[in-house]
């Protein structure tokens, strides 16, 4: 059988094909119903395979009512099937992606994989690993909700804040070096930070709560609102910045 992990990326390269031919035909369409189009398409498709090809497990998705039967599963895939959907539903931006992570019992994330479809690329936690730092200074905030702390911690380590849409597009700019950090305390869920977490982890990037706490998922109320991703060196520094802004 394919391993979680390969099926993950499987399933975030399916669903980000079938965004960009989304894309591609709704041209004509006004960009929130786009968007609406994009999420309902993605996530459609995920569902059915994941159906399919774990049917044993639960899933807690962004586009779907949660059910709180996966509260007593031992494993749970927590998808984003269109996460930067603003993003996507403006011509020109690839900064949106697709988040598709496999949380297990007693281990948290284990298997992860975030496509950026405009980008030609999925990025998986089997086969990834940290590039050299070529963006040093950049700190990574929400074009729409930075956090307050932010201009406060880009002081103190003589950094730059440089907006972006999607989590995932931010998480995996650090990943490839272009940024040093990505900090964000304006509200998220679990589908937002689950595979972009499992991803940059899995390739030794630092990935917390804004007051260096474990990310943790699959909780009965799934509202994760801040997140730290940076460095390993860098993260001692950010976090001590942040709890003094």
């Amino acid at each position: 059988m394919t391993t979680d992990a390969r099926f993950a990326a499987q399933l975030a390269e399916e669903a980000g094909t079938l965004l960009l031919e989304v894309r591609a035909e709704g041209g004509d369409l006004a960009p929130k119903e786009l968007g609406k189009r994009g999420d309902e398409r993605s996530n459609a498709l995920l569902l059915e395979r994941l159906a399919a090809g774990r049917p044993g497990d639960a899933v807690l998705s962004e586009e779907s009512a949660d059910d709180g039967a996966r509260l007593d599963a031992d494993r749970v895939w927590i998808i984003d099937p269109l996460d930067g959907t603003r993003e996507f539903s403006k011509p020109g931006r690839s900064d949106w992606a697709v988040h598709v992570a496999l949380w297990q019992r007693g281990r948290g994330i284990t298997d992860a994989a975030v496509a950026q479809p405009e980008l030609n690329v999925v990025y998986t936690s089997d086969e990834v690993s940290l590039a050299d730092r070529a963006g040093a200074g950049k700190l990574l905030v929400s074009e729409s909700r930075p956090p307050s702390f932010a201009a406060g911690v880009a002081a103190d380590v003589g950094g730059v804040l440089t907006p972006m849409g999607s989590a995932g597009a931010k998480a995996m700019a650090v990943l490839r070096g272009e940024a040093d950090a990505y900090l964000h305390a304006g509200g998220q869920w679990e589908w937002d930070s689950a595979a972009p977490a499992g991803v940059v982890q899995a390739a030794g990037l630092h990935a917390s709560r804004v007051d260096g706490s474990p990310l943790e998922y699959n909780a009965s109320h799934p509202y994760l609102p801040d997140l730290v991703i940076c460095r390993p060196e860098l993260a001692d520094e950010i976090l001590e910045s942040i709890a003094r802004h």
